[in-house]
């Protein structure tokens, strides 16, 4: 039995961190400040209709967060040199970045393939494996296309993680049979779904693309429902035993037409998504 469980990849992310050098914005003149703000206000505009979003960013970790989901990395390069080129960016520091691909994990699926497939007498890397394995990835393609190319969900608040799991010489989630690791990731998702209604999630995969194994979106309307799902989430198996968590960043969507307004207001509340 092959130890890889079968995943299937979607959309491109990208996710952009910055801190705003606001003596240099306030050193600047009123036009320099109109000309970035509107200049950048038209941009993120036309961004937000494909699947860009801004955020407010709380804490000492930056102050605005951009999140792009593209089809292809080409398409985030795009993105990413069209936010470099504004004048704007003249006054934003990136703090960090991060890269994955939507991604959406067939432990199930798998199980019974690689099943049927030994039954049948295949091995498996050989060419007739391989071909099944692809009509089947095929077929969870086509029936998951709106979760592997979502749209940025319309929550207020955001909250994103990058996480890895163990594999430490006494507790090691690469070593552990799958269908051992499929039983404790329905539990996992036993509890995400209970916060259905509350929180929506955007899980993307990251080996070999940037420092962590996965990074997580959580979107919802009340921020406290981020802190009571990861809690709940903790006791479980797969999270108490083998979840390895980075740094964790909430922010405040901001629409792109209230940028001037976030730059030069001290009612920043004006200018974010109401709910």
């Amino acid at each position: 039995m092959p130890a890889v469980p079968l995943t299937v990849e979607g959309a491109s992310v990208l996710h952009q961190m910055f801190r705003l050098k606001w003596a240099a914005w306030k050193a600047a003149t009123s036009q320099e400040r109109e000309e970035a703000i509107a200049e950048a206000t038209s941009t993120l505009e036309e961004m937000e209709g494909r699947e860009s979003a801004v955020f407010s960013l709380l804490g000492h970790k930056g102050d605005l967060l951009f999140l792009h989901l593209r089809r292809s990395f080409e398409e985030l390069n795009e993105a990413e040199l069209r936010l470099a080129r504004l004048k704007l960016s003249d006054y934003l520091e990136p703090t960090t970045s991060y890269v994955s691909v939507v991604e959406l994990g067939l432990y199930d699926s798998s199980l019974r393939l690689y099943g049927g497939l030994l039954e049948r007498g295949l091995r498996p890397g050989s060419p007739e494996w391989e071909k099944e394995v692809e009509v089947t990835l095929e077929q969870h393609r086509k029936a998951m296309a709106p979760r592997l190319y979502p749209s940025i969900p319309e929550g207020r608040y955001v909250c994103f993680y990058p996480m890895d799991r163990k594999r430490g010489e006494t507790v090691n989630w690469y070593t552990v049979p799958m269908a051992e690791r499929r039983r404790m990731m329905h539990e996992h998702g036993e509890v995400g779904r209970k916060y259905a209604g509350q929180v929506k999630q955007i899980i993307s995969g990251s080996i070999g693309l940037d420092d962590w194994e996965w990074g997580v979106d959580l979107f919802g309307d009340d921020p406290v429902s981020f802190k009571k799902v990861i809690y709940e989430m903790r006791f479980d198996e797969a999270s108490a035993l083998y979840a390895l968590f980075g740094p964790f960043y909430v922010g405040i969507r901001l629409q792109a037409k209230g940028l001037g307004g976030f730059l030069a207001s001290t009612d920043v509340s004006n200018h974010l998504i109401q709910k």
